[in-house]
């Protein structure tokens, strides 16, 4: 790739090539952020750094309610009254889930890891076609996966060991979980180019293909053996309802295909760019609308004993203005939570539009990674909606 090309994604004022670039960007936040943390430890750590990224991480890793910063340390607290006494008396509350701010800021912190990922496929000599998407593919549903283990992990019982305990769990707590898998697809993608290179097997696909099947193989695996043997019966609601991982996959892929279709049909030029890879993404975001919608509204009709609210704010809000819209007539017969999953196609077919021929054409890897990215942050959290409903925790 010619350096022309590199300098468009980082200002380059030093002539570093992109990965000196980005690793000086890299240590440069992170002396930044330490030299905060010295100099203006309250403003920088507890109302920032913790407040929206760790203390939410370390409340869902113990199972709290909300996690309190005091003089001597963080405190958990595990009932919601105590958290709102202590949100009202000022003191620095943090809840298990996002806010928008820690939103932006795993956005901007996936962008610019992604950048440093283009640099080490470079050097890889990996990611020209679009064969690397679809080898990927497998490790989203394995993301999804490995979050049910730690919600079956905060769902064991006293008397009951369990899975992993802190700090071990934060490494499969959204979000620390995308760098946990991060790291396992990174190490399997190294493997098999190596053993590609070295002529074991032919081609670096195909075997990543199969070891990311066999990651997700694995996880749901154990919780089908975990969850029936430890759980069934200690809590509500805990087993096995396959007819909610059915039932999700079979409407995402129906619309899918419906939706992709008709783009082709009427629209073309929306697909000319991705192809296939636009079919897998959009399927990918109805996953999570569907997972969404159905455990929002539709979990008791499939037989499912357990409840589940909103977590993500956008979510809330999208749920939170069909109601203040919709009248309640309508709402008791279609839900309050569609709207979201027409948000979810509408925005990936937007995604797809964007990336026409000429990224591709001039861009491949950059095109690809992204859209592995924006694969990810549909296909991933709706795996896990959906096999946590299918558990039933």
């Amino acid at each position: 790739m010619s350096s022309s090309t590199e300098s468009s994604f980082i200002p380059n004022p030093f002539g570093w090539n992109r990965g000196q670039a980005w690793l000086a960007t890299f240590l440069g936040v992170v002396a930044a952020l330490a030299l905060g943390v010295l100099v203006a430890p309250e403003l920088v750590w507890d109302r920032f750094l913790w407040h929206y990224f760790w203390g939410p991480v370390f409340a869902d890793a113990n199972n709290a309610a909300c996690a309190v910063m005091q003089p001597g340390g963080p405190q958990l607290l595990y009932s919601q009254s105590s958290c709102v006494a202590a949100d009202s008396g000022g003191t620095v509350v943090a809840e298990p889930g996002y806010t928008l701010v820690s939103e932006v800021g795993y956005a901007v912190t996936l962008v610019f890891f992604l950048v440093g990922l283009l640099d080490l496929l470079e050097r890889l000599d990996v990611g020209r076609t679009k064969t690397l998407f679809f080898a990927l593919v497998p490790f989203m549903f394995f993301g999804g996966a490995l979050r049910v283990v730690e919600d079956a992990n905060d769902a064991v019982p006293q008397g009951v060991d369990a899975i992993l305990t802190y700090p071990w769990n934060t490494l499969i707590i959204s979000p620390i979980i995308y760098f946990t898998v991060f790291f396992v697809t990174l190490a399997a993608l190294v493997v098999t180019v190596y053993a590609s290179n070295r002529g074991y097997v032919d081609g670096y696909d195909r075997p990543l293909f199969a070891i990311g099947w066999l990651t997700v193989v694995v996880t749901v695996g154990f919780l089908l053996y975990f969850v029936p043997t430890a759980l069934a019966g200690a809590i509500d609601g805990a087993g096995f309802y396959p007819q909610m991982t059915l039932v999700t996959l079979g409407i995402a892929a129906l619309l899918a295909v419906v939706l992709y279709r008709a783009i082709d049909r009427y629209k073309p030029e929306i697909n000319a760019g991705t192809g296939l890879i636009g079919l897998v993404v959009i399927f990918g975001h109805a996953v999570d609308g569907v997972a969404n919608v159905i455990a929002a509204d539709w979990i008791g009709t499939l037989g499912i004993p357990v409840e589940y609210s909103a977590k993500h704010p956008v979510n809330r809000f999208i749920i939170s203005f069909t109601e203040g819209v919709q009248p309640e007539w309508l709402s008791a017969v279609i839900g309050t939570s569609w709207l979201f999953l027409v948000v979810k196609l509408v925005a990936a077919t937007a995604v797809v539009w964007v990336f026409d021929e000429q990224i591709f054409e001039e861009e491949p890897r950059y095109a690809v990674l992204l859209l592995v990215a924006i694969l990810a942050v549909g296909l991933g959290p709706g795996t896990r909606d959906m096999l946590r409903a299918t558990f039933g925790i």
